[in-house]
């Protein structure tokens, strides 16, 4: 996969780590491997910017999601489709804000949103109660598997340090 995360927001970001979740969300997804996934974050005024562009919405907003190809989650026994999957662009300030309100921070924000806006990549929606859902479950159980796929990583890492 090819995933590139940009950091144009002014505010500091694990780029890294942010790759990461991306390359986790897009493989518990089933997206093809040679998919490419660009990841920008920018500042409140790009985003307002933005979201006053394309979806005709004033201020900004937390995650916007510009798919490529259409692709779509691959099924089990089933070669998924090769493309572009797209662009997320978030707002790491939004993101802030929303966190603290949220009472998890940053850090879980950044990957909630993250996590929706791929989903929204691959075609899913919350505009309808049914769509909203499946959506917003199937977001909660990547972000739990993400979560303890950290920890036990957290685990590995601090039984291999000389103690």
């Amino acid at each position: 996969m090819s995933i590139e995360v940009l950091n144009e927001s002014g505010l500091e970001l694990d780029v890294r780590r942010l790759s990461r979740l991306a390359r986790f969300v897009m493989d518990e997804m089933r997206v093809h491997p040679q998919a490419e996934l660009c990841i920008k974050a920018v500042d409140e005024d790009t985003i307002a910017e933005l979201n006053e562009k394309w979806m005709e919405k004033e201020g900004p907003t937390d995650v916007l999601a510009f798919p490529m190809d259409e692709l779509r989650p691959g099924k089990v026994n089933e070669e998924p489709e090769e493309g572009v999957l797209g662009d997320l662009v978030v707002a790491p300030a939004v993101a802030e804000r929303q966190g603290e309100e949220a009472g998890h921070g940053r850090e879980a924000e950044i990957d909630l949103l993250t996590t929706h806006g791929i989903l929204h990549l691959l075609g899913y929606d919350h505009a309808e109660p049914d769509e909203h859902a499946v959506m917003f479950g199937l977001q909660a159980e990547l972000l739990e598997k993400w979560r303890a796929s950290q920890d036990r990583a957290d685990q590995d890492r601090a039984d291999q340090e000389p103690g």
